[in-house]
């Protein structure tokens, strides 16, 4: 009896744990989340869509969802970044460069379609970044 009480109290823990860990939030709200968050490093200027990416110790934000069908550039802001984030490539537009230290480099990544998405990665691969453009 005492084994089946402990094996039974097991189980609820581990469900419990399970619960904390993987429940609590459906898709939409991570969904909605992700969107107000990303909202924030975009902007339309005249007609052109700026999505901004800060490079240090990683890039941020790491999702972003832009606007299909308009002109888009991309601004990589960064700030005594010293670190492999610095050295960035966006193989789908053929792009890779070592960003200076400090500064703003805008990359005109032209007009993209719903659907579309568009990755960057550090030169080690161990950063990314990925703009979803619906």
């Amino acid at each position: 009896m005492d084994k089946t009480v402990s094996i039974f109290i097991t189980m609820i823990l581990v469900a419990g744990l399970g619960l904390v860990f993987f429940g609590g939030s459906d898709s939409n709200d991570i969904a909605r989340t992700a969107t107000n968050q990303t909202m924030e490093n975009i902007e339309i200027i005249d007609g052109v869509q700026y999505i901004t990416i800060n490079a240090k110790s990683g890039y941020s934000p790491k999702l972003s969802t832009a606007q299909a069908g308009i002109p888009s550039k991309l601004i990589v802001k960064t700030n005594g970044t010293l670190d492999c984030s610095a050295s960035l490539a966006i193989h789908s537009i053929d792009y890779q460069e070592i960003l200076s230290p400090t500064a703003d480099t805008v990359i005109d990544i032209g007009i993209k379609k719903a659907g579309e998405t568009l990755e960057g990665i550090c030169g080690m691969g161990m950063y990314t970044f990925e703009i979803i453009f619906g």
